[in-house]
């Protein structure tokens, strides 16, 4: 690392936190960005160093002529001009996790999948924290691994790996990988649906033997992943057994979640009845399976591993119950940013007064349809609220114009016993900065409309 020419493009977290440890370890880092933020002027004046910024092709060609390796900001899609050039001129990509590999050698376990990656990583640090190990949770985090492994204390990292991260990287060999599911999401970022399943992949790769994957069978595209020669496999189903071989399994029995089941039906380990786990929807379920199976593998204790699923409850924004408001219950699912995740969502709930929308991000929202007999009534939000709405052509629809009015509108058309539920299979970025603020003011909104209906 010392001394190698290292182009960072793109001066996000993930970034700024990279160009740190590359000059505590004495390489040498070009600093770029399409965007001429204060963030990035910011960052160039704390470490002394110009920012590229408004580069045509023929700038990004220069600076590219001028460095031994890119490291592209996490967002960076396939078809952005500056990885094109780099795999033109020969330039190698390598991420955050190819970084912080050169710097460090303790064992990584790293969860990727379309939805539940927050939940399962949290969840399995928590479990081995439980289980007296020494970890960290890092990655597409508040915390970049690149970043995290400057700290002497983990023995694990605990990693939750975005199809970008996994995408941009030159080698990247967790000892155990949980892979979750596959759904459409980040079609305009990725060249097609294949390039996203391949990035996803790729947290397999290059596993070797002695390592643990983690598969959740009930996904077609999970279940028929390739694993190396000698990686011991643990399926995750919901109950019927796996359809490929496996090592173990993770799965309900008799209300019980349990795990190490063996193909030959011997003996397993009961962790907790499914009634213990803070909440039981179908998904919860799965994730807490993933994450046992996980935090097991990496050296967690049955006892450490029945703690936390009893007592650790979801992150924000994730089928969060807000309030009951005139026998109406009130439900936050911001993080919901796609439509796999809005229709696994919906499936929790009978009778669904559904508030969606947002910035497409390149996916069919169509599919959405598919649980209308779960939902009453829909309410539109943002850019693709028309979208929305023509999803379900037999439904009652309003298209709101404000947070205030969807759930103004979305009361309205609730009768007692619905659920209002705000899972917008949508990005935030058109009305919010964050899927967090969109949950923030929707809880803020199902408030005050508490306090008038009460007053």
């Amino acid at each position: 690392m010392n001394g190698v020419r290292h182009l960072l493009y793109g001066l996000g977290v993930t970034n700024a936190a990279a160009a740190r440890v590359l000059l505590r370890h004495g390489a040498r880092v070009v600093l770029a960005d399409d965007d001429p933020s204060e963030r990035a002027r910011a960052l160039g004046e704390e470490l002394g160093l110009p920012v590229h910024t408004g580069l045509d092709d023929a700038g990004r060609r220069d600076l590219l002529g001028r460095v031994d390796v890119v490291v592209p900001a996490p967002v960076l899609g396939d078809r952005h001009p500056v990885l094109l050039l780099a795999a033109e001129l020969g330039v190698p990509v390598r991420s955050e996790f190819d970084l912080a590999a050169e710097l460090d050698d303790r064992p990584v376990l790293a969860v990727t999948g379309t939805n539940g990656k927050t939940t399962v990583t949290l969840l399995a640090t928590e479990m081995l924290e439980r289980s007296g190990v020494a970890c960290r949770a890092v990655g597409n985090l508040e915390v970049p691994l690149v970043e995290a492994v400057e700290d002497p204390a983990p023995s694990w990292f605990v990693v939750e790996a975005s199809s970008f991260r996994l995408a941009h990287s030159e080698r990247f060999a967790p000892r155990v990988a949980v892979w979750l599911n596959l759904a459409p999401d980040h079609l305009d970022l990725h060249a097609d649906l294949d390039a996203y399943r391949r990035a996803k992949a790729r947290i397999l790769a290059d596993q070797s033997a002695g390592d643990t994957a983690v598969l959740v069978l009930d996904d077609p595209v999970v279940a028929a992943a390739e694993v190396r020669p000698g990686v011991r496999v643990v399926g995750v189903t919901s109950g019927a057994p796996p359809g490929r071989p496996v090592d173990a399994w993770a799965t309900v029995t008799d209300g019980r979640l349990v795990v190490d089941h063996t193909p030959s039906g011997g003996e397993c380990t009961t962790l907790v009845a499914a009634d213990e786990l803070p909440r039981s929807l179908p998904h919860d379920v799965t994730n807490s399976l993933a994450a046992a199976a996980a935090a097991l593998a990496a050296g967690g204790t049955v006892e450490g591993v029945a703690e936390a699923l009893r007592s650790t409850h979801a992150p924000p924004h994730r089928v969060e119950f807000v309030a009951v408001v005139d026998g109406v219950r009130f439900v936050d699912d911001s993080k919901s940013t796609a439509p796999h995740a809005t229709v696994a969502a919906v499936s929790g709930f009978d009778s669904v007064v559904l508030v969606a929308g947002g910035r497409n991000k390149g996916l069919d929202l169509g599919v959405l349809g598919s649980v209308a007999d779960r939902v009453r009534a829909v309410v539109g939000i943002g850019e693709a609220a028309g979208q929305v709405v023509a999803a379900f052509p037999g439904r009652p629809g309003v298209v709101a114009s404000s947070m205030a009015e969807a759930v103004t509108e979305a009361a309205a058309l609730a009768r007692p016993g619905d659920t209002v539920l705000l899972s917008p299979a949508c990005a935030s970025f058109d009305w919010y900065g964050s899927y967090a603020e969109r949950g923030d003011d929707f809880v803020a909104e199902v408030g005050r409309l508490g306090r008038a209906v009460s007053s």
